[in-house]
């Protein structure tokens, strides 16, 4: 399924949104720029490694702390590919533009980030002995994701289903849409601990543990002053600001 927009309006412009996806955009751009051996480096300097994590909490192994913290971070804004970049991008803007709404652009930005983080540090409690570099913004949108449905269950998400090559259209409650996607991320995460070599080079653990922080989080912080229901009037479905 390929969500391709919502009836949720925005009420502000989503700046903090566009800000993201700018950097996001650039920091890809400059990973095209570089040689094969000095993209490898990028990665492994910056991208967030279990194992390198593991190393700096035990006690005397004389790892400075700031270098294995700043890869929770940076590791947020480096993609693997083209399809990789898009993907996440895609559903950056479709769902993030709204959570900034109800948070306010600060608020948001700080979410994302600590949503990314804890998404990280999830990866990290499930495999802590991993040496292979996550890198992407995947864990900070499962955070996103997890804030939308909270805040618009009812919305109404146009979604692509290709079958057999045929285009298929259907407005499927957000709730179901981004719940089925959670669900399939949990089979799959679970699916690792007992082979954990068939993960598909994907941090599911990552996507959980962002989306599980959005949940949790954003009844704290969204503002209070207005709220988003969906109703059948008519014969017709409507969603509206009260």
């Amino acid at each position: 399924m390929i969500p391709l927009r919502d009836d949720v309006p925005s009420r502000s412009v989503p700046w903090m949104t566009w800000l993201l996806i700018a950097i996001n955009l650039l920091a890809f751009r400059y990973q095209l720029s570089l040689s094969p051996e000095a993209l490898s480096s990028l990665v492994l300097n910056y991208g967030f490694i279990p194992a390198d994590f593991n190393r700096m909490l035990v006690p005397g192994t004389g790892f400075p702390v700031a270098l294995q913290v700043v890869p929770l971070v940076t590791s947020l804004f480096l993609h693997g590919s083209w399809l990789h970049l898009i993907s996440n991008l895609w559903s950056l803007w479709l769902f993030g533009d709204n959570v900034e709404d109800t948070v306010g652009h600060f608020r948001f930005f700080l979410f994302y980030l600590t949503g990314g983080v804890a998404a990280s540090l999830v990866h990290f409690l499930f495999q802590p002995a991993s040496t292979l570099p996550t890198i992407g913004a995947s864990g900070a949108i499962a955070a996103v994701m997890g804030a939308y449905m909270i805040m618009f269950p009812l919305a109404r998400i146009t979604t692509l289903v290709p079958i057999f090559f045929i285009p298929l259209f259907f407005q499927v409650p957000a709730l179901l849409f981004i719940g089925f996607w959670f669900i399939s991320q949990v089979f799959s995460g679970v699916f690792t601990l007992f082979a954990p070599m068939n993960g598909g080079g994907i941090a599911w653990w990552a996507h959980i543990g962002g989306f599980l922080f959005g949940v949790l989080v954003i009844p704290f912080i969204r503002r209070k002053r207005w709220q988003y229901r969906c109703f059948y009037e008519d014969g017709h479905y409507h969603c509206q600001y009260d």
